[in-house]
């Protein structure tokens, strides 16, 4: 479960994304450091040397996805727009369910990855506060007086 400073952490990581006019290589370690829980223990294993890479490049919005990859493996890429001048994206833990139904988060920026990243900081507050254990299935308990036969005897 999320803390009080946690969220209070996510809080200014997200004010800091949604004021910065570009994305710098600090902004970007702020954000594995304060949202990048795995991402610290998958440094040791070395397997982040792909978004090492990115980064090095400059190839912000490719290292935003690989990110999300990493960190957050079961959220994926809902939908990302670019409206008004600004770019809307929204990340959903099951992108086939019909809008209406799914829970999914949305940020936007003038900046496509700093709206990957605004998602992502918002995706990874809402991990922390929902259980690990969601089934896309509603789990449904038989009621002890009614028996029903689903055999096909034919």
């Amino acid at each position: 479960m999320i803390g009080a400073d946690q969220a209070v952490d996510f809080d200014r990581l997200d004010d800091e994304l949604r004021r910065a006019p570009a994305l710098a290589p600090e902004l970007f370690r702020k954000v594995i450091e304060r949202g990048g829980a795995r991402l610290l223990l998958l440094r040791q294993a070395g397997k982040t040397v792909r978004i090492d890479r990115l980064v090095e490049a400059g190839a912000w919005t490719d290292a935003a996805f690989a990110l999300i990859d990493l960190e957050l493996p079961a959220w994926k890429l809902r939908r990302l727009v670019y409206e008004d001048g600004e770019w809307h994206c929204a990340l959903s833990r099951q992108p086939n369910l019909p809008v209406a139904f799914d829970d999914s988060v949305e940020a936007s920026h003038e900046a496509l990855p700093l709206a990957v990243l605004r998602a992502f900081v918002e995706a990874r507050r809402r991990s922390s506060t929902v259980p690990a254990t969601i089934s896309a299935v509603p789990q449904v308990q038989p009621a002890p007086d009614q028996m029903i036969c689903c055999d096909n005897f034919a």
